[in-house]
């Protein structure tokens, strides 16, 4: 066996990479150290494995496609396990296998797994170098696709060593391809190991250990533990005129937004503001000396979702992906650039996702509904100057919101905190295609977290719960849905920059500098509290996007039957209390 000099002296990586290495049968083992010359050499070895093509030197330098098994495309919810000592700590909403059962399963797969192939050694740090917020991860790979995907979304290489020590802790991270057959494909999670093993997969949901995997499944159980939040969040920042910028964190589900709206440009009715991102997808928060909740974004990339994203919906993105970019799934053009369905017009000949020429006027979709482009932070013009603070940024407001056609209104707050985590909890979403399984259908995702949670989900709201008794700050709580619908299916409310007046009036209520009216679900814009100028929506739209039916919202207190169901033997009460409230208020008007 062929091993490249191990840059460590932490005696519990190296016998725990030898295991693992005994176990897998690899030919060669490779430190990953992060540096450019390596990255230059892996990212030929990747072209000379046919895993990444180049893409035109003029058009996107430094910019590459791959593409993926056509059964290999999302995430596999109905495949990714939560491995607890008891079920009960997985609870119902998790798939769950007995660490003893998975460790066997799992091991059987592994054995001789990389045998004529390299196993990438691939230490990470998810979070601020140096940031007591920040943990450190390896994932032992045989993907140099998951390798060149790691650098961009992680501070990888030698800098984690560093960061490690010699007796540092670490999340033991496995990963192998096997032959990417379904058949053989799991994500397991060991909470109490601080383990994730992943076989049968290359896509960067399942195999990119840092993100889901870490950040927020085995994130969130060491949050509890540990007394913080690991939270499938964007965070921005926003500045006024005067200079004061305020930062928000915000849940969406997977493909409903997040992108777009933490790099939201302002219209020019907001001239002179500014919105810097600070992550796009996660959140780690932590109560902060002075009593507020502080966030940092434990990525260091963007892993975005590219069907939809435009120079009209997120001219930011567009330009962080010129340069530097590894994109996955989407079309090819004749001249050597990518396309996507919602980029633009489409060019008369592609090459599409899975390789055969396509055109114009097809009626099958030339990139794949979920194909995704993986772009460094650092391009983002708009990047925060604090994304690298090791204490993180104070956050002022919390947003949940879902892909909604009605029932939803554009914008609400909580009346408090527990009002906030029950809207939250029953946050509901039409499904997408981020996720293997029906498009369009409403699944209930609280915060945004259902495929996420590490351990049982009413044991998560009672950890939201708690999170208040150290808050002496807390953050404002609000929902809002850009995607309701009138009765012909078109979206009532712009969306995109016009986002940016919702934001306002978030920030002007978390600050205290509007009012607002009380209804039944909760605090509402007045009639002058939302600036609507030079927006195009008529009146009567308004009035649409921002209605609340009585009759419906009882429709939605019964669906969200299901979950409290479920979630039974640990739901707060507290959750159930709050349900019972709207609901007994929703009576009280419909009767009259």
């Amino acid at each position: 066996m062929d091993i490249t000099t191990p840059p460590t002296r932490n005696h519990a990586l190296l016998d725990w990479v030898a295991s693992m290495a005994k176990l897998c049968g690899p030919d060669h083992i490779h430190w990953v150290t992060g540096t450019d010359a390596e990255h230059g050499e892996l990212t030929a070895e990747a072209l000379k494995q046919g895993v990444i093509k180049p893409l035109s030197k003029e058009k996107r330098p430094g910019c590459y496609i791959a593409y993926s098994s056509p059964n290999d495309v999302a995430r596999v919810e109905h495949l990714t396990f939560i491995c607890t000592p008891t079920k009960e700590e997985a609870g119902p909403t998790n798939n769950w296998m007995a660490p003893d059962e998975a460790y066997k399963k799992l091991g059987a797969l592994f054995e001789g797994s990389m045998k004529g192939r390299t196993m990438y050694v691939v230490p990470y740090v998810m979070g601020p170098l140096g940031s007591p917020f920040s943990k450190i991860g390896i994932e032992l790979t045989d993907s140099v696709y998951v390798v060149l995907n790691m650098r961009i979304m992680t501070r990888m290489g030698r800098p984690a060593l560093d960061m490690l020590g010699d007796h540092g802790e670490f999340n033991h991270g496995l990963h192998s391809m096997l032959d990417v057959n379904p058949d053989r494909r799991f994500i397991c999670h060991f909470p109490q190991d601080n383990t994730i093993w992943s076989v049968g997969s290359n896509y960067g949901g399942n195999v990119l250990l840092g993100k889901k995997c870490l950040a927020l499944r085995i994130g969130s159980y060491l949050g509890k533990t540990e007394g913080w939040m690991a939270e499938h969040m964007l965070i921005l920042g926003v500045e006024s005129p005067e200079g004061q910028v305020t930062y928000v964190a915000a849940a969406f589900p997977s493909a409903c937004g997040k992108t777009n709206f933490a790099m939201l440009i302002p219209p020019k009715r907001f001239n002179g503001w500014r919105v810097w991102t600070v992550g796009d997808d996660i959140a780690w928060m932590r109560v902060g000396p002075d009593g507020r909740l502080w966030a940092i974004n434990p990525e260091a990339g963007y892993f975005g979702v590219a069907p939809g994203t435009s120079f009209y919906s997120n001219a930011t993105a567009m330009n962080t992906i010129r340069k530097d970019t590894l994109f996955t799934n989407v079309a090819l053009t004749e001249d050597g650039d990518v396309w996507w369905e919602g980029m633009g017009t489409p060019p008369e000949h592609l090459t599409d996702w899975q390789g055969r020429p396509w055109v114009k006027g097809s009626p099958e979709k030339a990139a794949h509904p979920n194909s995704r482009f993986t772009a460094p932070a650092a391009n983002n013009a708009n990047l925060s100057p604090f994304v690298e603070n090791p204490s993180g940024v104070p956050i002022s407001a919390i947003i949940f919101g879902g892909r909604r056609a009605t029932t939803v209104p554009l914008v609400l707050q909580s009346f408090n905190w527990a009002h906030g985590v029950y809207l939250g909890a029953t946050l509901g979403s039409e499904t997408t295609a981020a996720a293997v399984g029906k498009v369009g259908v409403v699944r209930r995702d609280p915060m945004a977290m259902l495929p996420f949670c590490g351990y049982d989900m009413g044991e998560y709201f009672a950890h939201w719960l708690a999170m208040q008794k150290k808050l002496v700050h807390p953050p404002k709580i609000f929902m809002v849905n850009w995607f309701r619908q009138d009765e012909n299916g078109k979206f009532l409310w712009p969306g995109y920059g016009e986002n940016m007046r919702v934001l306002k009036w978030v920030l002007d209520r978390a600050l205290g500098h509007v009012g607002a009216q009380e209804t039944v679900l909760g605090w509402v814009p007045r009639g002058t509290d939302l600036d609507l100028a030079g927006v195009d929506i008529s009146e009567e739209d308004f009035s649409k996007v921002m209605r609340i039916d009585t009759k419906e919202w009882l429709v939605e207190i019964d669906a969200q039957q299901e979950l409290f169901e479920r979630l039974a033997r640990t739901m707060p009460k507290e959750m159930v209390l709050q349900r019972e409230l709207l609901r007994a208020r929703l009576e009280r008007l419909d009767q009259d």
